[in-house]
């Protein structure tokens, strides 16, 4: 990407339609805001403007679709949200750290190396105002448990963010208490029991006297949008980056009265519905101060939906896709991506090219024109040249999926290798697989994208091929080619 080929014709094109996005001068461009949202168990068929189906109603996540990009071929770095989130702020597969499996808990120590670079420190570095408001989930501290009484290091402020506010890990996890910066804004003094109703689920053990479960995604949202209003009235020349990884649709399912029932599919139902409400209160903030048109928004989820406690019949959360959270299978990491950017994303518009949430970095690199060294991002590809719909190519080689157990697959073009029997996750367990089962599964995903039709004995050139790619990307140590901007 010509970064000044990229400002020259962005620049024209703002001035020529007198909109107030990338304003120049002879020597400097306003670079934009950006905001990511990460919901949190959100499946590709939720959203209405992705599935039409869907029993939920998601206006604001139809707006967004409206005025900007879906891509139909999105995945999460992992099929569950730890490793998820730390590829989303390093731009590398958590599997190159010590976490091969499974997830971190309340207690665990920081996964990210507050030396690595992080799309917080990056954009930090020129000159953005950053924040993180919601759920971590990455660890705090360095010590082998987290010690909450005192200050909270390594953490979010340690590895670029300026500010944070937000709960440890997932709701339905111990210790249930909110974290400002680096210190607990009120103590786990009292106990919780667990509590196991289908999908209102937690686990008992620490909790704030003040905690209360459903107060949670109302008291993100308030944080997030109050960052903004700060952002607009105190630095409006500044631009930020608001890292927003809400805490829901994850268990428990605790929308509040005002969205309770109001959904087709359930309890879950009303609690994406609740979500949509909350992008809606961040699109109104932007709105509110005139700041959408120079701000990059992008919305997506961690993994696919956990669907062993939906009991709504008529939606489908991960839409057509087979499997759930955990699974290598495609419902387990294919997730809603939606970016709106007005004047450079082109509204209404449609990605079909395979991208990965590890991309941000890159892409966020590509918008400042800020090069990265080549111990970051290692997993990272640079997608701007898609929101700006500039190639029709596939920028990604390939892309390594990874399920809760450990299991990879890796997908390249229409190629999809599984290196096990089974899902690698809840579906179906290792141990369920029958005798005359091939040991891995190969699936055409242009023609069989529900992967019905296994393929690993007739294409063997195939399987060879993609296994090998995997061993040389775990070799290398990185997945993408170096190349400084």
């Amino acid at each position: 990407m010509n970064r000044r080929h990229f400002l020259k014709c962005t620049a024209s094109a703002a001035v020529a339609a007198g909109l107030s996005g990338w304003r120049c001068s002879q020597e400097k461009v306003q670079n934009p805001n950006i905001i990511f949202i990460l919901a949190d168990d959100m499946g590709y068929g939720d959203p209405q403007c992705l599935n039409p189906e869907s029993q939920i109603p998601t206006p604001n996540m139809n707006r967004l679709a409206e005025e900007g990009m879906i891509f139909t071929d999105a995945h999460s770095g992992s099929a569950v949200c730890t490793p998820t989130r730390y590829g989303v702020l390093t731009g590398r597969y958590s599997w190159r750290t010590h976490l091969k499996s499974g997830v971190l808990w309340g207690y665990s120590p920081m996964l990210i190396d507050p030396q690595r670079m992080t799309v917080a420190s990056l954009l930090k570095k020129c000159d953005y105002r950053t924040a993180c408001v919601g759920k971590w989930h990455l660890g705090l501290g360095d010590d082998e448990e987290t010690d909450y009484s005192g200050p909270l290091h390594p953490g979010p402020v340690d590895v670029g963010f300026d500010y944070f506010f937000g709960i440890p890990a997932s709701l339905d996890m111990i210790p249930y208490v909110y974290v400002e910066n680096d210190h607990v804004v009120e103590p786990p003094t009292e106990t919780v029991e667990e509590k196991r109703e289908g999908g209102v689920f937690w686990r008992g053990g620490p909790i704030a006297p003040n905690f209360e479960f459903e107060d949670v995604l109302p008291t993100l949202t308030e944080k997030a949008v109050g960052f903004i209003d700060d952002c607009a009235n105190e630095s409006p020349d500044q631009p930020f980056f608001l890292y927003f990884p809400i805490s829901a649709p994850h268990t428990p399912w605790v929308p509040t009265e005002e969205f309770r029932g109001k959904s087709g599919a359930g309890l879950y139902g009303d609690f994406v519905h609740q979500v949509d409400h909350t992008i809606g209160q961040v699109l109104e903030a932007l709105d509110r101060h005139n700041l959408a048109d120079n701000t990059l928004v992008i919305l997506s989820s961690d993994n696919g939906a956990d669907e062993r406690f939906i009991e709504a019949e008529d939606h489908d959360a991960n839409h057509i896709y087979r499997g759930q959270k955990s699974d290598a299978w495609d419902g387990g990491h294919r997730i809603p991506f939606i970016a709106r950017w007005p004047e450079h994303v082109k509204a209404g518009s449609e990605c079909s090219k395979t991208i990965c949430l590890n991309d941000l970095l890159l892409t966020c690199a590509a918008i400042i024109d800020e090069p990265v060294p080549e111990v970051a991002g290692e997993d990272s590809y640079n997608i701007l040249p898609y929101l700006l719909d500039e190639t029709d190519r596939s920028i990604r080689e390939a892309t390594v999926h990874h399920s809760v157990n450990g299991t990879f697959a890796i997908r390249k073009g229409q190629w999809k290798l599984i290196f096990t029997c089974g899902s690698g996750g809840w579906t179906k367990p290792e141990a369920d697989c029958e005798p005359r089962d091939p040991k891995w599964q190969l699936y055409d995903m242009k023609n069989d994208v529900r992967e019905q039709h296994n393929l690993y004995n007739e294409r063997q050139d195939i399987v060879q091929e993609l296994d090998a790619l995997l061993k040389r990307y775990k070799e290398r140590g990185r997945s993408a080619p170096y190349a400084s901007l």
